[in-house]
C-alpha cells in the first residue's frame, strides 16, 4: 500500500476533482463530531495538516449568501447537532472503500463506467490511501439508508438521505479520535 504523505494525499482525493464534490478533513475539536461536520459544511475550515482538499464551491458567489452551499443545513441541526444522527448510518471500512470509490464515478454508479474493471485497482488503491488516514478504530457515515452497512456500492445506490439543496447527494462522513473528514458527491 502507497504510505500515506502530502503527496499521495493529493492524487488520492484527485479523483474527487471532476466530479461536484467536497472532499476534506479538519481536526476533531468536539466529542460530538457532527459539530465537526457542520464546520465541513461550512466550509470554515482548511485541511488540518494543510493538505490538498476539493470544494467545487470554494470562492463562487453561491457561498456568499450561504456559507454551507451546496449544503442545507436545517435550523434544528445547529441547535441540536444529533438531529441528523438518524440521517447517517455507520458502516465498515470494506464499505466505506467501495462507497469512496462509487463517489468518483460521474454517476455515483460503478454500473455506468464502462471501463470500470479497467480501472478499479487504482480507484481502489486511492480509496485506501484516504482510508489510511483514519486509522484502526475510526468510524464511516454513509447517508445512504439504514441498510447502509449491508449495501453493495458497486451496484446502483438508490436511496439516500439528502443534506443539501441538489438533487441528488451521496456523502460519506470519516471520523478518528483527532480528524474527521467528509466526501460529499453532487449529481
Amino acid at each position: 500500500m502507497t504510505e500515506l504523505d502530502e503527496r499521495s494525499w493529493a492524487k488520492a482525493i484527485g479523483m474527487y476533482e471532476m466530479r461536484a464534490t467536497v472532499a476534506k478533513v479538519t481536526g476533531r475539536e468536539h466529542e460530538n463530531w457532527l459539530l465537526d461536520v457542520v464546520t465541513l459544511m461550512h466550509g470554515e475550515t482548511r485541511d488540518v495538516r494543510g493538505w490538498r482538499t476539493v470544494d467545487k464551491w470554494e470562492g463562487e458567489l453561491d457561498r456568499i449568501d450561504e456559507p454551507s452551499y451546496p449544503f442545507a443545513i436545517p435550523p434544528e441541526a445547529l441547535a441540536t447537532p444529533d438531529a441528523w444522527k438518524p440521517y447517517l448510518h455507520e458502516i465498515p471500512r470494506s464499505q466505506a472503500l467501495r462507497f469512496l470509490v462509487a463517489l468518483s464515478t460521474p454517476w455515483i454508479d460503478v454500473t455506468m463506467e464502462p471501463d470500470f474493471e479497467e480501472r478499479r485497482m487504482a480507484l481502489e488503491a486511492d480509496a485506501r490511501v484516504i482510508l489510511s488516514r483514519f486509522p484502526e478504530g475510526s468510524h464511516f457515515y454513509a447517508n445512504t439508508g439504514q441498510d447502509s452497512a449491508t449495501r453493495d456500492y458497486y451496484q446502483r445506490v438508490s436511496g439516500w438521505f439528502p443534506f443539501s439543496t441538489r438533487t441528488y447527494d451521496f456523502g460519506l462522513v470519516l471520523v478518528s479520535q483527532a480528524e474527521v473528514g467528509m466526501v460529499w458527491s453532487f449529481r
